[in-house]
């Protein structure tokens, strides 16, 4: 599967948005000007191509030019490359292979492991600052999920669903809801026993 233009797109947005706005960061992106890390994934046809510049970094799925740093990995490799301590773990076991300028994986992932990842800054702009920080909360607990948290998490996240977007009926409306329902089944039946009684009549 190659890298369409919209993937692209939805990755140089989050890297920008977390890497390229945070002042913070600014020494460490410094590092990175000027220079091109091309990434080739296992499960895509086509690389991935990191441009860094002053202003911001590009995403694209096509370039024509040299690349100073060719890494070559999977998708399951690169949560880890949050954690520049693994870097030299990831080469030696084969989970990662780099060719060109090892100078400049070694400065995105110092980059990375700087940077705060928080789902919420993301989401904001289009579900609200509430709910984004529920469902981040909900990310952010990642394995719990599927631990001893799940129901916490679970109905944490269903408060957040039904009192925050109104996506989901809450528990009193349902309630609500099942007694309407059965009133309406139970004057249906009447109703229904009325006819039988004046057609037998």
């Amino acid at each position: 599967m190659p890298f369409t233009p919209l993937m692209t797109a939805g990755i140089e947005s989050i890297l920008n948005t977390f890497l390229w706005c945070d002042r913070g960061l600014k020494s460490a992106r410094q590092r990175l000007v000027g220079k091109v890390l091309r990434v080739e994934l296992k499960e895509f046809s086509s690389p991935i191509v990191l441009v860094f510049s002053e202003q911001q970094l590009d995403v694209l799925a096509q370039w024509e030019g040299e690349a100073d740093c060719l890494v070559k990995t999977g998708l399951s490799t690169l949560p880890k490359l949050r954690d520049r301590q693994q870097l030299t773990a990831l080469i030696r076991s084969s989970e990662l292979e780099v060719q060109g300028d090892l100078q400049v994986v070694q400065n995105w992932v110092a980059l990375m492991d700087l940077a705060e990842f928080d789902p919420a800054e993301l989401l904001a702009p289009y579900i609200g600052d509430i709910a984004a920080e529920g469902i981040s909360k909900v990310i952010r607990g990642g394995g719990k999920l599927f631990s001893k948290g799940f129901a916490r998490n679970q109905q944490y996240l269903s408060e957040v669903i039904t009192e925050e977007w109104k996506m989901a009926p809450g528990s009193l409306e349902v309630a609500w809801f099942s007694e309407e329902t059965a009133a309406v089944e139970r004057k249906v039946d009447a109703l229904i026993a009325r006819l039988d009684k004046l057609e037998n009549k």
